[in-house]
């Protein structure tokens, strides 16, 4: 695992010799891993991600103007720009979380000051462990401290998701910015994305979280992920016929859906049971963590990547191998894809003794395989977003 005290060293060093001075502040955001809830997001669903302990880091100092000086340290990278006139920069593509981070807390009338900025980061990008929130909510956390406003965290995370939408154009749900502002070490985040509740579930002793990345870039991932929210909608609208109360498939109860079930074409029949099946697995989860049943917890893990292959088919080979490889090592409770699919990571919950065995047995088995070498990263639920030294 990355070391927080190491990184943010190398961001102050970076920012001295960048700027010939040293920053103000430096704050970390941290990825995320969802434990399961994959695909509920966008049907008003139900989602249990942890923030892990990698993270994006940030060395920051205001300026007396309004310009913005962006050093990306992991790419050798510059870029700037006025905040008076925000703008993509199509030949630095990573500086425009950044800016849209900027761009949104002004539309909500937030005064920011001109700031320069050294970024890092160890979370792997595109893998689905969510760098792209940690830039952003890391970004909005630097500002919020350098120009001293006030926002609540939910519309902090709101803005930050505002900011990949409308500016970056990507067409992401609030898990993964919500997390990475709301997150607590040693627990589990319940989000009801419909109404944006949230519930902190304590992760029980004893239990490790290991991240195991296929080293698969999604390259499917948009138009497919397109595709199964065109999906959903219809399977909402038809269920719709017969149910009065369904606005999306969260209202629909798994008891509704065996009834009116086989009124669904096959492929959106199969797409709604994904997601109907998936929001009670996520229910069950949290009830088996709030008990410390770590067994049931596993199973529906399983489930859900059972779930995920077969009717959302979301899944790949890779995916299958690694969760499969994972299942054969003694002291794994569960095993499961996590993320939009096609590649990226899974997600394991096991005991802390069986973390050796995990590392060696499924790398193995992995490579032999599919011929790459995977990255396999034990982690544990961290705090969200907040000053170095001061969290």
């Amino acid at each position: 695992m990355g070391d927080l005290a190491t990184q943010a060293a190398g961001a102050r060093d970076a920012f001295v010799r960048h700027f010939g001075k040293a920053p103000h502040i430096i704050v970390r955001a941290p990825g995320r891993v969802n434990l399961i809830g994959e695909h509920t997001d966008y049907n008003d669903g139900f989602v249990l991600p942890v923030a892990i302990d990698r993270q994006v880091v940030v060395a920051a100092a205001p300026r007396s103007d309004r310009t913005v000086h962006l050093y990306a340290l992991d790419f050798e990278a510059q870029s700037t720009f006025s905040l008076d006139d925000i703008r993509h920069d199509e030949e630095q593509r990573w500086s425009n979380y950044q800016r849209g981070v900027a761009w949104t807390l002004q539309e909500e009338g937030v005064g920011l000051v001109g700031l320069e900025a050294v970024i890092t980061s160890d979370v792997p990008i595109a893998s689905g462990l969510s760098s792209s929130a940690a830039v952003e909510v890391s970004m909005a956390t630097a500002w919020q401290l350098l120009s001293e406003f006030e926002l609540d965290p939910v519309r902090l995370a709101l803005l930050c998701q505002k900011a990949e939408n409308q500016f970056v154009g990507a067409n992401c749900g609030i898990m993964d910015q919500f997390i990475s502002v709301l997150g607590r070490r040693d627990q589990a985040l319940l989000i009801d994305c419909r109404s944006l509740g949230y519930w902190l579930v304590p992760m029980p002793r004893g239990a490790a979280i290991i991240v195991a990345d296929t080293m698969k870039r999604r390259g499917l991932v948009d138009s497919e992920y397109n595709a199964r929210r065109r999906e959903c909608e219809e399977g909402a609208r038809l269920l719709g016929e017969h149910i009065p109360s369904v606005r999306a498939l969260r209202d629909v109860t798994p008891e509704q859906f065996a009834q009116h079930a086989e009124k669904l074409p096959s492929v959106i029949r199969q797409r709604c049971r994904h997601v109907i099946s998936e929001n009670a697995r996520v229910e069950g989860a949290v009830a088996a963590l709030e008990v410390g049943d770590l067994v049931s917890f596993g199973e529906l893990m399983i489930a859900s990547h059972q779930s995920l292959r077969d009717d959302y088919q979301v899944s790949c080979q890779e995916l299958d191998v690694m969760v499969e490889a994972a299942l054969r090592i003694e002291g794994v409770y569960g095993s499961r894809m996590t993320g939009a699919g096609f590649g990226g990571c899974t997600v394991s919950l096991v005991t802390e003794e069986a973390v050796p065995a995990f590392r060696e047995q499924v790398a193995a088995e992995y490579e032999a395989t599919i011929g790459v070498q995977p990255q396999i990263y034990a982690c544990r639920a961290s705090d969200g977003a907040g000053e170095v030294g001061n969290e």
